[in-house]
């Protein structure tokens, strides 16, 4: 049986070197546990970027035509007869994921992002209407209610939109190294992830060799939020022992990594999504 559809306005793109253009796309009808979303607003991520432009081709190649888009809040205007959580009016956002299988082990640890079948909000398979997901450049998105994050009434929904990508990029990592009170932290890059993290007590020019080696082993915590190629060694340099640099940026280059810059102060690299 074919799944009940409606058509909604979105912006895509039909080729890595084609604009975003008006058109309109295929969303379903709320099933049981659905939550159907007007958009009231989308923010605009690096990675909707790359994707269209097919820059990350070699690790997620680009499906066209593609609607991007990954920082959802919207207000619900119907919900599914199962779903509990949420009713018409609520103000609600999405993130870059819209399903996983629920089964796995990532997934029943609360961890699933790393769900090994998980459906990204755009440019995943779509099991429900075939093709590939599309994403928040459009009037509405109908979203399994697991999904669907509240937004609280205190947030302004514009300016809560970036967080669901660029703010639980940054956070992820802090929280899952145990940055907290008393923790140096570096942000490096000052892009749509860092700007996030701003609160600075100092900034440290990475042009300038004498602010580098004033801070030479002395964080605790770096996140480097750069995409373009860079020199990781001067981070990483800057960590002290048991310190930690985890990469959020997603340079499409390998980054070069000193093996002595890790060893000698059993400093960690590591690498985070969301």
């Amino acid at each position: 049986m074919h799944p009940i559809t409606y058509n909604a306005k979105a912006y895509s793109a039909a080729s890595e070197t084609s604009p975003l253009a008006s058109t309109k796309i295929k969303r379903r009808e709320p099933t049981d546990r659905d939550v159907q979303i007007e958009i009231l607003f989308c923010g605009i991520c690096h990675s909707d970027l790359h994707s269209v432009r097919n820059e990350w081709s070699e690790f997620m190649a680009t499906n066209y035509p593609i609607v991007p888009g990954h920082e959802i809040v919207g207000r619900v205007t119907k919900v599914g007869s199962a779903v509990t959580k949420y009713k018409p009016g609520n103000v609600v956002a999405v993130g870059c994921m819209v399903d996983s299988d629920r089964t796995c082990p990532q997934c029943k640890a609360d961890r699933e992002q790393f769900c090994p079948n998980m459906v990204l909000t755009f440019n995943s398979p779509d099991k429900h209407l075939g093709g590939v997901t599309y994403g928040g450049y459009s009037e509405s998105i109908v979203v399994d209610e697991h999904f669907v994050l509240r937004v609280p009434s205190n947030l302004n929904p514009a300016g809560a939109a970036p967080l669901l990508c660029a703010g639980i990029t940054t956070f992820s990592p802090m929280r899952h190294w145990g940055v907290g009170k008393g923790k140096k932290v570096g942000v490096v890059g000052l892009g749509g992830l860092g700007h996030i993290r701003l609160g600075a007590d100092e900034a440290v020019v990475s042009r300038n060799a004498d602010e580098m080696q004033k801070n030479a082993g002395t964080f605790d915590f770096i996140i480097d939020t750069v995409s373009a190629d860079h020199d990781i060694n001067a981070y990483l340099n800057l960590l002290g022992v048991d310190g930690n640099l985890t990469l959020v940026g997603a340079p499409a280059e390998p980054l070069d990594v000193p093996a002595f810059s890790l060893i000698m102060r059993r400093r960690s690299f590591s690498g985070s999504a969301i």
